[in-house]
């Protein structure tokens, strides 16, 4: 009688092992086995990070193994397990694996194929058609599209965390609970007193280091100590947490009347503003999207205010970038100034602590959540409805949606929903986020996530001509590595452009992000279709981009660039001012955001910027999907790539004040997942 020698991995992460009753079918191209139940006496089964073998005895020839069927049965209490993958030793002595790298909830059933990777046209087999029909028929009742907000893209349809498949939730909510972490923030950071005193103002800048002393590091150190300087401010733009705004200026916009007499002490080459311009010497940053978004009105006892400025930027001869002029409003007039470096001290302060102001909220709102969080949600949500585990661009993707459905959905549930703690702190809560999004939708472009693209729209391409931009510079490595990657992985796979365009499965997953994802906005850009192994690879490299590098850089930066709250304030307490020559410290002190909205952003900025327990960063797969040597050797090919930039990145790094280390790939996480 032939006998298999069936290994099964549980999970290691928190309850990952099962005390229920485990059965186990081999489906082969001759027969099916009977249902064996794989326990051994007197021994703990399936014990968290445990691997158990089991001898099955089939009565007669199964022929090819093509399926196993696991079976969970109810041992005493419904009890979760997370298996990992199985392996099956064959009469003849050859190995089949077959990865899972699930959760099997309740008295469930899971059918596994083995590993190697297959297109729909590659199965010719009926029975593993059928279960790949079956596979995402059953995603697709799971994986259901949801509209949280018009305008929004759409995402899970989930009201909490808990409603999710449990697939992609959290291995322990408790890690991602938005209420908890910021408390627990506030409390490891000893500025929980001073939140008896919520509404009541700071009194000067040195009394916000009584909230800074405790959590000080290298940069938001230098910060706090440099961050009235013009240098500090232009340098922001190139590398702090929105890295995104600056663009070259072609022509100085009509609505911003700023004339060479008004500049020209900070003008640094005997040219006139226009000539300035014309040399590529000039940079602009227009905050035009928050013009006429309604500020926070949640709370009664404090007033709340916007403002949407346009800063003009200039390349010193130093070669670094430092604002020459700034009106804090769209519309010019007496009453919107035009402010210079060469105004009174005070005035040319509080006009840059309102550009930085406005930037962050475009960096929370659009950078950060709307075009790494959401557009990440919408290319998981695609990949589970329309691609079965089997198919190479599952297997490629999975580990770069990691947690992503489920942050969003605790985000929606605690932070950016109505009355959430997005409201406690920021000037743009209370409804102006959504309306911030809806906005931004216009300008979310396929071309704007491709990232060489994006920088090349932007004219900041230059390396010789801006030559401190490391956002740039890391950012193309990193792309460059990823592209190469995914174009090894496709060249796999896909023997020529037509067998990409016959992947109907490929083909569905890349329209669900089109016509749900972004509303099938044909000027989105985003394709419909995609006909060619080089647009394939390109896609698939702005998935695993957006979701990983992208979103390092503008997320855990912030604690850096925005704990010292007069660097990032999250709201203004005051309306930007009509007049020059009026504005005192007391003032501005007034303007900052108050104790309590200073510690909640304190905590949130905090939270924020912490890994994940357990953290997967770039390069790292440890869920063995691919099983073939061919991709493993990619993978390798893949890591030592990202280690070379690692490299670099720290060789540049060396004996500067400001380091520049958000895209290093060691510190560059798989996925959007916090």
């Amino acid at each position: 009688m032939p006998s298999y020698t069936v290994t099964v991995a549980t999970g290691s992460q928190w309850f990952a092992g099962t005390d229920d009753y485990i059965y186990l079918s081999l489906v082969g191209s001759a027969g099916c086995s009977e249902k064996h139940l794989l326990d051994k006496p007197f021994y703990n089964d399936f014990e968290r990070g445990a691997v158990d073998s089991y001898d099955v005895t089939v009565d007669e020839e199964l022929g090819d193994i093509q399926l196993i069927k696991i079976e969970k049965r109810k041992y005493w209490l419904h009890d979760d397990w997370y298996l990992k993958y199985i392996t099956v030793k064959t009469p003849c002595g050859d190995y089949i694996e077959f990865p899972c790298y699930r959760w099997i909830s309740g008295e469930g059933e899971i059918v596994l194929r083995d590993g190697r990777a297959k297109l729909a046209c590659d199965d010719q087999i009926h029975i593993l058609k059928q279960h790949r029909r079956k596979e995402l028929e059953t995603r697709q009742k799971q994986y259901r599209w949801m509209e949280w907000n018009p305008g929004f893209p759409l995402s899970i349809d989930a009201k909490c965390h808990k409603d999710l498949p449990r697939d992609i939730q959290f291995d322990s909510e408790k890690g991602v609970d938005f209420v908890l972490n910021y408390s627990k923030a506030m409390e490891n950071l000893f500025i929980n007193r001073f939140m008896h005193m919520f509404q009541s103002s700071w009194s000067d800048f040195a009394d916000f280091e009584k909230i800074f002393v405790r959590i000080s590091n290298t940069i938001s150190e230098r910060v706090m100590n440099h961050w009235q300087e013009d240098l500090m401010f232009g340098y922001q733009f190139l590398n702090g947490c929105n890295p995104v705004m600056i663009q070259r200026c072609l022509k100085l916009p009509d609505n911003l009347p700023v004339t060479t007499e008004m500049v020209e002490c900070s003008l640094e080459r005997q040219l006139t503003l226009e000539q300035e311009v014309e040399q590529g010497n000039i940079f602009i940053v227009d905050f035009k999207l928050l013009d006429g978004i309604d500020a926070n009105k949640t709370d009664p006892c404090t007033l709340q205010f916007l403002a949407a400025p346009i800063c003009l930027l200039y390349k010193n001869l130093a070669n670094k970038i430092v604002p020459i002029a700034i009106q804090l409003n769209q519309v010019p007039g007496e009453e919107n100034p035009i402010f210079l470096p060469s105004d009174a001290k005070y005035d040319w302060l509080l006009a840059k602590i309102w550009v930085r102001s406005s930037d962050f909220h475009v960096h929370q709102t659009i950078t950060h959540l709307l075009r790494t969080h959401l557009v990440s949600e919408v290319f998981g949500i695609a990949m589970y409805r329309q691609l079965p585990a089997v198919h190479p661009i599952f297997k490629l993707l999975v580990a770069h949606v990691r947690f992503t459905i489920a942050i969003n959905t605790k985000a929606r549930e605690q932070l950016i929903c109505e009355y959430g703690l997005f409201d406690k702190a920021n000037a743009t809560g209370g409804g102006g986020h959504v309306q911030m999004v809806q906005r931004a939708m216009q300008d979310l472009t396929y071309t704007s996530l491709c990232f060489p693209e994006a920088i090349k729209a932007r004219g900041m391409d230059n390396t010789e001509d801006i030559p401190y931009y490391f956002y740039r510079d890391d950012g193309l490595l990193v792309w460059e590595a990823i592209k190469t990657f995914t174009a090894e992985v496709v060249d796999i796979y896909y023997e020529s452009n037509q067998v990409v365009e016959e992947d109907q499965e490929l083909q569905d997953f890349v329209k669900d992000v089109y016509m749900y994802g972004m509303r099938g906005k044909k000027a989105s850009g985003f394709p419909k279709c995609i006909k060619t192994k080089e647009k394939l690879c390109e896609y698939l490299t702005v998935v695993i981009f957006t979701a990983s590098a992208q979103h390092a850089a503008v997320n855990f930066g912030q604690y850096d660039w925005c704990s010292w709250i007069p660097n990032a304030p999250p709201t203004m307490r005051a309306p930007p001012p009509t007049a020059k020559g009026v504005v005192t410290i007391e003032q501005i002190v007034d303007t900052l955001p108050d104790r309590g909205r200073s510690c909640w952003h304190l905590g949130a900025v905090w939270a924020l910027s912490q890994f994940q327990d357990n953290e997967l960063f770039l390069g790292m797969y440890p869920e063995e999907h691919f099983i073939e040597k061919p991709v493993k050797e990619a993978m390798a090919r893949f890591r030592k790539n990202l280690d070379s930039i690692v490299s670099v990145i720290a060789e540049r790094n060396k004996n500067k004040k400001l380091p520049y280390y958000y895209l290093s790939p060691d510190r560059i996480p798989n996925s959007v997942a916090i």
